[in-house]
C-alpha cells in the first residue's frame, strides 16, 4: 500500500495501478477541488451507491447513472415519484438497488430544500474540510483512514437535514474525492495538481 509506476513510469498510489478506469480517476479527478452542486451531488450520490461494492463497478458505469438520473440535477431528481424508481430498478445500465435509488431521490428533495433556504450542496460539504495544515501527509496506505472526527461530523449534519445512505466511510471517501483532503500518498507525483 505505497506508490508504484503507472504505464508512463510516473510513480502513483497503489489503488489505482490496476485498471485504466482507476488509473484515469487517480489522475484528473480524485483528490481535486470539486465544486458546484450538480457535480458535488453526482459524487456524493456515487458514493453511495458504491458502499458494498468497488468503486471501479461504479466508474464504469458513470454515463449510464449519468442518463438514468437525468445528468443529476438536483431539481429533476427531486421531484422522481415511484414511476421513475421503477424506471430506474429495471435499467440493467446501473446498480438497481432500491434502497439506494430511493435515498438518492430523499437526497435531491434534501439538497433542494437546503437551496430553497439560500444555502448549497456545496458549500454545507466544504465546511467540513479540514485545515490543510493540520493532517501529516500521508506516507503509505496505512496512514489513511476510513472514518475522521470530519467525516463524522459531515454524516450526523447530513442526516439531521434528511439525507439518507451516507454514513462517516461514505462521508470520508467523498472528502478524499471531492478533494476536502489530499489523501493522494507523499511520493505520488499527483499530489501537487500543479
Amino acid at each position: 500500500m505505497d506508490v508504484g509506476p503507472g504505464p508512463d513510469g510516473r510513480l502513483r498510489c497503489w489503488w489505482c495501478l490496476g485498471a485504466p478506469d482507476y488509473l484515469d480517476y487517480h489522475d484528473r479527478e480524485w483528490g481535486r477541488p470539486l465544486r458546484g452542486d450538480v457535480p458535488v451531488f453526482e459524487l456524493l450520490t456515487l458514493e453511495a451507491f458504491q458502499s458494498g461494492l468497488s468503486w471501479l463497478t461504479i466508474l464504469r458505469k458513470r454515463d449510464a447513472f449519468r442518463r438514468a438520473f437525468d445528468g443529476f440535477e438536483i431539481e429533476r431528481v427531486a421531484d422522481y415519484d415511484d414511476r421513475q424508481v421503477q424506471r430506474l430498478l429495471g435499467d440493467a445500465s446501473i446498480v438497481r438497488n432500491r434502497a439506494k435509488i430511493e435515498a438518492t431521490v430523499r437526497n435531491a428533495q434534501a439538497a433542494r430544500r437546503l437551496q430553497d433556504e439560500g444555502g448549497s450542496l456545496t458549500e454545507l460539504l466544504w465546511s467540513f474540510a479540514p485545515d490543510p495544515g493540520s493532517r501529516p501527509v500521508p506516507a503509505s496506505g496505512a496512514d489513511l483512514q476510513s472514518t475522521t472526527a470530519e467525516s463524522k461530523d459531515m454524516a450526523r449534519e447530513l442526516k439531521r437535514r434528511g439525507f439518507a445512505f451516507l454514513g462517516p466511510t461514505t462521508a470520508q471517501s467523498f472528502m478524499q474525492g471531492a478533494g476536502l483532503v489530499n489523501d493522494h500518498l507523499a511520493a505520488c507525483e499527483f499530489r501537487d495538481p500543479g
